[in-house]
């Protein structure tokens, strides 16, 4: 007897898999610390603004 056909949005059944189920942990990357991110950039800023300023200041 033959398999029933399947609807394209369903997956059909899967045969010799051999990986084991585990929990993955959601990709994180870059924004895993934001606080280190969003601290580089306020430094950063600053340091831009306080040349400036020590110009402003020496004229």
């Amino acid at each position: 007897m033959t398999e029933p056909l399947h609807r394209p949005t369903e997956t059909p059944p899967v045969e010799g898999s051999t990986a084991e189920a585990h929990q993955e942990r959601p990709d994180g990357g870059i924004w895993e610390h934001p606080y280190l991110w969003l601290g580089l950039i306020v430094l950063g800023v600053l340091l831009f603004a306080a040349f400036f300023i020590a110009r402003m200041v020496d004229l």
